[in-house]
């Protein structure tokens, strides 16, 4: 269905939704993201519908993982848009990453419109069993000698 109206009121407030709504765009909430938490890593999950693979950037630096990626418009000559809800353009979202993680070996994949980040967690942060001592403990052995 194909609706159109003339009036100014109208227009007026389709023009500032639509400025509204690619405001609201710029928070990430276009870039949908999960977090898991493994034993061995974090993995970050984006959607990313409809973005070429190759538009796609992921870059560390100072411990900020950045996302970008961009959508383009594919209209041809012989169509006319007249219904726009899917965002287009360049998309970035900032991950601000834990010290325990280990920011140069960072891999990333995309499958399905999903790009998923895997950042492993470095050996010293990684939980570990702490030997009890049995018998005497090493103050008691302190105080005899």
């Amino acid at each position: 269905m194909l609706l159109t109206s003339i009036d100014p009121f109208v227009q007026e407030f389709e023009r500032q939704f639509n400025r509204l709504a690619r405001q609201s765009y710029d928070t990430g909430a276009i870039m949908p993201m999960d977090g898991l938490r493994r034993d061995d890593d974090v993995v970050l999950r984006f959607d990313l519908p409809g973005v070429d693979p190759d538009s796609i950037e992921v870059t560390v630096d100072r411990g900020v993982l950045s996302v970008s990626a961009r959508r383009e418009v594919e209209i041809a000559e012989n169509e006319r848009l007249f219904v726009r809800e899917r965002p287009m353009g360049t998309f970035t979202r900032r991950v601000y990453l834990s010290e325990h993680l280990d920011s140069d070996r960072i891999d990333a994949g995309y499958t399905n419109g999903v790009l998923t980040v895997r950042i492993p967690v470095l050996e010293r942060a990684k939980p570990r069993k702490v030997e009890i001592q049995r018998g005497d403990s090493r103050e008691t052995k302190a105080i005899k000698a």
